[in-house]
């Protein structure tokens, strides 16, 4: 069986040691726009690097898109810029997004909510 990013991004196999930063696996949504505004989109795994979303309409590698992640449990959200780092076109259809510019006030939301996950 071949891995696509997400397999390996959602189970920790390879490539975990060359990743900045650890990514958890959350039962959390995020809306985002890139070339259509989509709203309520599953992530499958989030990190302060980045996150992998399941969506029915993946972007172009390189798209710069806006999204918005809602943290229910700590009454907050965060919105940021990513940028489309890779895409898988067939099922379950999702694609890798790295945030390109998050400040510490929206860090350490993120700190918080990766926080509250791990334990």
């Amino acid at each position: 069986m071949t891995n696509h990013p997400s397999d390996e991004a959602a189970t920790g196999d390879a490539g975990d040691e060359q990743r900045e930063f650890p990514r958890f696996e959350v039962t959390a949504y995020v809306d985002y726009s890139g070339s259509e505004i989509l709203l309520y989109h599953r992530i499958e795994n989030i990190s302060l690097g980045g996150m992998c979303i399941q969506t029915a309409a993946v972007e172009e590698l390189g798209t710069i898109v806006d999204v918005v992640i809602n943290f229910p449990d700590l009454d907050a959200m965060v919105s940021a810029q990513g940028e489309v780092v890779w895409v898988n076109r067939e099922p379950p259809r999702d694609m890798g997004i790295r945030f390109i510019d998050l400040d510490e006030e929206r860090k350490n939301v993120l700190r918080a909510y990766l926080e509250k996950v791990r334990s």
